[in-house]
């Protein structure tokens, strides 16, 4: 199958985390993706610790299916080869301030004359305009704007800086994605291409909207563990085991927290599973006291064959031999010409006429830069000559 994206370009100038894994689910999906990058460095998620024999393993997880050109966008012939690019691209990605684009002379309004199918998606930290456009700033920074950190944490305490980035993936990666696609969708409708603004503080405030409903009700600005699914509760809540680890139980059904609460003796439990806090700190020091009686794998035993919303916390190397993941797809190995086998994570998604297809591994720095240039008419005596001015 040759993907739903088949026959799509796209240019990519992002690095790091946001736009690269962008392009990569719409690599997975079919679209040629051509990764522009700076001639000197290039991404620099390439060079993040730890590195293998030549590349990062945050760089390896995030640019498979794309071809790799070093391209010089500040010299004049650099952005000859860019225009090129451009006039029969479908969709370019950009990921730097506003107005950086305008002063290269690559914005959107002046691509959009060679190409008005072009859709251009940009993202940024905080949008295109606001008084926060020019602001810099990182993932911890969108989670703080948009409320989202100071829900993170125990009851009381201070904010607890996530294990991931939130706001890049879900925020930029997977809202640039979504409406990428939708604006394809909309040009086959109109023939017309657009400009896409993405905001990652934007997008990942919506990840609020069931505590902004909450609020719109009540007015109470909540605080952290005080809410509904946040570990304010002992029946959504963290138990450490004997071995400490930890045993996650997500019970917000009656049906599920009665059949926990019989299957441990405390029967007496469940007609008081919405109490007020003193109660719920109360089951949750009983609770905490229970498990810590028991291995998370005693637990797991004793627990697992109930219908109770149960689980043991995984650590990395659990989750990357979890059966129900490998069975899924989830764990996927692939040859990389520098460094070998290599894992990665498969497509969430399941389509079950146009499935995902790892055609290429992630590029070498520059890997593909004559094979491109050469599909753009280029000799391999221009090639040479524009590799010796520093162009590419």
């Amino acid at each position: 199958m040759n993907g739903i994206l088949h026959g799509v370009k796209i240019i990519d100038l992002s690095r790091l985390l946001p736009g690269p894994f962008c392009t990569q689910i719409l690599g997975d999906l079919g679209a040629d993706v051509i990764k522009i990058e700076e001639v000197v460095g290039g991404d620099y998620a390439r060079w993040l610790p730890p590195v293998g024999k030549s590349e990062s393993g945050n760089f390896l997880s995030i640019n498979r299916n794309k071809r790799s050109m070093k391209l010089n966008l500040q010299n004049e012939k650099g952005k000859e080869i860019f225009l090129k690019l451009a006039t029969n691209a479908d969709v370019i990605l950009e990921q730097f301030r506003p107005g950086v684009m305008e002063r290269m002379g690559l914005g959107y309004e002046q691509l959009a004359e060679i190409n008005p199918r072009l859709i251009m998606c940009a993202i940024t930290g905080f949008g295109q305009n606001g008084p926060y456009c020019q602001k810099a700033g990182h993932d911890i920074n969108y989670l703080s704007v948009a409320g989202i950190l100071n829900l993170i944490g125990n009851y009381q305490g201070s904010p607890v800086v996530p294990g991931i980035q939130i706001a890049d993936v879900g925020g930029g990666a997977l809202w640039s994605a979504l409406s990428i696609i939708a604006a394809l969708y909309a040009r086959e409708k109109t023939g017309k291409g657009q400009y896409i603004d993405v905001s990652m503080t934007d997008a990942v405030f919506t990840f609020m909207t069931a505590i902004v409903g909450s609020y719109s009700v009540d007015n109470k600005s909540p605080k952290t563990a005080a809410n509904l699914l946040d570990g304010g509760n002992a029946w959504y809540n963290v138990y450490e085991t004997k071995d400490k680890r930890y045993i996650a139980i997500g019970m917000l059904e009656e049906k599920f927290w009665r059949t926990f609460c019989n299957a441990i003796g405390r029967p007496d439990y469940i007609p008081i599973q919405f109490s007020p806090r003193p109660e719920q700190e109360k089951m949750i020091d009983e609770l905490g006291k229970l498990f810590a009686s028991k291995t998370a794998d005693e637990w797991i035993e004793i627990l697992a064959p109930l219908d109770a919303c149960v689980s043991k916390v995984n650590n990395l190397e659990e989750a990357l031999n979890d059966p129900h993941l490998k069975y899924r797809g989830m764990i996927i190995e692939l040859d990389h010409p520098v460094e070998g086998n290599i894992k990665g994570l498969g497509f969430p998604i399941k389509f079950s006429e146009t499935p995902y297809s790892i055609r290429i591994p992630p590029p070498t720095f520059g890997q593909h830069t004559a094979e491109i240039l050469s599909e753009l008419g280029y000799s391999p005596e221009a090639i040479k000559g524009l590799k010796d001015k520093g162009v590419i």
